[in-house]
């Protein structure tokens, strides 16, 4: 079997990593130093090298819990739009307020039609 291409995908200005390259390799998800640094110039932060290894082990743990969440079996499990079990409270859809337009049009300097016109900025 071919050894597999890298698992990054680089563009000028983003990095995208692909969770699917993993996931079809069996490769455990992490990203290395020069993912950090590249992460961090397009953040344009400036990373010590002891920042940058602290940030690679912070990044590296955060996507081990993905994987144990992955590694999950969901199957059979509605999807859910919220982590608690919510329901929204609704009010009747009535009008509660008058209509005080022109009261807060009185003082525009140019109205036209219930619009405000402003001086144009752009030629």
């Amino acid at each position: 079997m071919a050894e597999p291409k890298s698992p990054h995908k680089r563009h000028e200005s983003y990095l995208i990593i692909h969770s699917t390259y993993y996931e079809n390799w069996g490769f455990p998800l992490s990203i290395t130093n020069r993912d950090v640094a590249r992460i961090s110039e397009l953040a344009r932060l400036e990373l010590s090298p002891a920042e940058a290894e602290l940030a690679l082990g912070q990044l590296n743990s955060v996507l081990g819990l993905i994987e144990a969440l992955q590694a999950v079996d969901t199957a059979g499990v509605a999807p859910m739009t919220h982590a608690g079990d919510l329901s929204l409270r609704l009010r009747p859809d009535v009008v509660t307020e008058s209509d005080r337009r022109d009261d807060y049009q009185r003082s525009a300097p140019a109205v036209d039609h219930g619009l405000y016109l402003v001086p144009r900025v752009i030629e």
